[in-house]
């Protein structure tokens, strides 16, 4: 999908639940990305950019992160809210690295408007 459409209009509510919740992770922590991944199993795991001095993560890679120390063996789904027009390089590398190439990845602006869908692949 290249057209921008409310996340309402995703036909998997799972996918509307992972937008409204890397939104939530955005707004809540005041950071440029919020992001949002679902595993195997159906856990969501949630994170918002880490920018510290040492350390600097994107919210996906975060989520997918929070996802392996967690136990995943795959994802199902991610999703990344930003200002941003595409999804990252280096965050679809993320979610691939766990998930496989296949994995879809939603890109949604702030208001939830879903941007682009395109695989990890």
């Amino acid at each position: 999908m290249t057209d921008q459409q409310p996340a309402a209009d995703l036909p998997d509510p799972e996918d509307r639940k992972l937008v409204t919740l890397a939104r939530s992770a955005r707004a809540r922590n005041g950071v440029p990305e919020g992001a949002a991944v679902r595993d195997e199993t159906g856990r969501t795991y949630v994170a918002g950019t880490v920018a510290l001095e040492s350390l600097r993560l994107s919210a996906l890679q975060t989520a997918v992160a929070m996802a392996v120390a967690s136990g995943a063996k795959s994802l199902e789904a991610a999703v990344v809210v930003a200002d941003t027009e595409a999804a990252a390089a280096a965050d679809r590398a993320a979610v691939r690295d766990l998930g496989g190439p296949a994995v879809p990845v939603i890109l949604a602006g702030p208001d939830g408007t879903v941007r682009a869908t395109v695989t990890a692949g």
